[in-house]
């Protein structure tokens, strides 16, 4: 166990919501100078941190608390309907584990994806000094899943493997592919891949109710949210 009391948190000036319109956000974060390894990132996690490139950060809004993490716990979980024929339409995909996303190949897939679904998103425009910081390899903890269609690059997903679960950091991949759901797809891999090692939560980030973005969130069941620094289960 981490001695938490020692880090020090630093917190951004308020700014407009991006979630919530109207609202105002405050955002804080480690001191990026602490000597983060895997046991202390997972014990943060559990507190409702989140990683960003090499950054470990939560909401800390004054006059709002809508942001709460989630996660599945993946031993519980069922697919329901609409998940299990997603799984099926991607069953003809190849799945491999590799260590390195940094090729032409894989950074081409993501700014087409950026570019295509996400103009009015924080990221836009993508560039190659965003994608090395954002989806980094931190910590030793950090995994990409490449999913190929008859050899083609379709789709990525990067996740870190935490002491009690994999966190699902970003998943991108090719806008054309709508049909396969590959978002949902790609979740439904590594709630497999956590039940495999033994691992008992799939972390999904944060949740917001009011916000529809964030709704699809809602269709792994049962879902569990932290409140009053708990995890409950979500009704």
């Amino acid at each position: 166990m981490s001695d938490l009391s020692s880090l020090k948190l630093f917190a951004t000036a308020p700014h407009p919501c991006s979630y919530i319109k109207g609202e105002e956000a405050t955002t804080v974060f480690i001191d990026p100078e602490a000597e983060v390894d895997a046991e202390l990132y997972s014990e943060l996690s559990e507190l409702g941190f989140r990683r960003s490139g090499g950054h470990l950060y939560r909401p800390h809004c004054v006059n709002c608390q809508a942001c709460m993490s989630c996660r599945i716990p993946v031993n519980q979980f069922r697919p329901n309907r609409s998940q299990r024929r997603c799984a099926k339409r991607n069953q003809d995909l190849d799945i491999c584990f590799i260590d390195d996303i940094s090729s032409d190949e894989h950074y081409a897939l993501y700014e087409h994806y950026i570019n295509t679904r996400h103009r009015d998103g924080d990221m836009f425009p993508p560039t190659r000094e965003q994608y090395n910081a954002f989806l980094s390899r931190e910590w030793g903890v950090t995994r990409f899943i490449e999913y190929r269609s008859q050899g083609a690059l379709v789709g990525v997903a990067v996740c870190d493997q935490l002491q009690t679960g994999l966190s699902a950091v970003y998943t991108f991949f090719d806008p054309e592919m709508t049909p396969r759901s590959l978002g949902v797809f790609a979740i439904l891999v590594q709630i497999e891949q956590a039940k495999r090692m033994g691992l008992a939560y799939v972390y999904l980030g944060y949740w917001i109710r009011e916000c529809r973005k964030m709704a699809y969130k809602t269709q792994y069941r049962p879902l569990q949210i932290l409140t009053n620094k708990c995890w409950v289960q979500l009704k």
